[in-house]
């Protein structure tokens, strides 16, 4: 904070402690009549009359015990522009200071899952239930609290992984983030008619309904500009993250109308690296627990 703007918040403080001092012992010293003790004032709300009453004694000392809370403060703690206080407090110091009590108690603990292969941890039931609270403390927001996604976020549930679902591929997609790119084919495929017909042959990979004679036609269209990626097969290529065309599982959606918006449009999904807001402890735990929740064997 500049030091005009340091002097102006201290000013703005005084000023209004000293204001709130002045505005209650000037009130104080007024002298009300024996003879006008009770009587109403004139105002009057609702039905209700203000009496011509002086502040009960208990509530003035109330008032004087908050400004002299308000001044001590001032002096201990931050909000006198740049004065920093006398116990010179700041949130950040209190959070590092929180964390280091945390790590003392809880680090041996992630230390002992952290030195367990993932696969043994599975049989660890604190282990899980750790992981699972890092999971809906940071993942839930996209994969759900029950980790089955929704469009455009995979479900860990079924088994199925873009990029792999072995412990280390996991463990490196929660630390390094993914990015998972598909261009758009609008332009290259051309008319409609040609990009109707491969999202016809699309559909048949999973064998879904769709039109023979029009996916016949597609398949060209399919196995020189969508193979590269997706394989001739429609298997897809684990190491680019190209879904797997032949199992009926749709991440952006498997409607005729879903999958000819992913052709013409493109898709962009991204996964952020969880490596800069989790440590290697918790991100293993975290590993462990998605790799339990599809069902990952020893």
């Amino acid at each position: 904070m500049s030091t005009g703007w340091s002097i102006f918040v201290i000013l703005l403080v005084v000023v209004n402690l000293v204001g709130c001092a002045w505005l209650l012992f000037a009130n104080r010293n007024v002298k009300i009549q024996a003879q006008d003790k009770g009587r109403g004032t004139g105002h009057d709300f609702d039905g209700i009359e203000e009496l011509n009453n002086p502040l009960p004694a208990w509530w003035t000392w109330l008032f004087i015990a908050t400004l002299v809370f308000g001044v001590a403060y001032f002096i201990l703690y931050p909000g006198m522009g740049n004065f920093a206080g006398l116990l010179g407090w700041t949130s950040s110091n209190q959070h590092q200071a929180e964390v280091g009590r945390a790590d003392e108690k809880y680090g041996p603990i992630f230390a002992g899952y952290f030195a367990m292969p993932v696969e043994d941890l599975l049989e660890e039931e604190r282990a899980l239930s750790m992981g699972s609270r890092i999971f809906a403390n940071n993942c839930a927001t996209c994969h759900g609290s029950d980790a089955r996604g929704g469009k455009g976020f995979p479900n860990l549930t079924d088994g199925d992984w873009l990029w792999g679902g072995d412990p280390e591929t996991i463990k490196q997609t929660i630390t390094n983030g993914r990015m998972g790119l598909m261009v758009p084919f609008g332009d290259v495929l051309g008319d409609d008619e040609t990009i109707g017909d491969v999202v016809e042959y699309v559909l048949s990979l999973s064998g879904r309904d769709h039109d023979a004679a029009r996916a016949a036609k597609g398949e060209t269209q399919f196995a020189a500009i969508c193979s590269a990626c997706h394989l001739a097969s429609g298997e897809g290529l684990q190491a680019l993250g190209a879904p797997n065309l032949t199992d009926d599982v749709w991440l952006h959606g498997g409607r005729r109308s879903d999958i000819d918006h992913a052709i013409r449009k493109g898709l962009d999904n991204r996964m952020p690296a969880h490596d800069a807001f989790l440590n290697p402890e918790q991100i293993h735990l975290v590993t462990a627990y998605v790799y339990s929740l599809s069902g990952g064997e020893r």
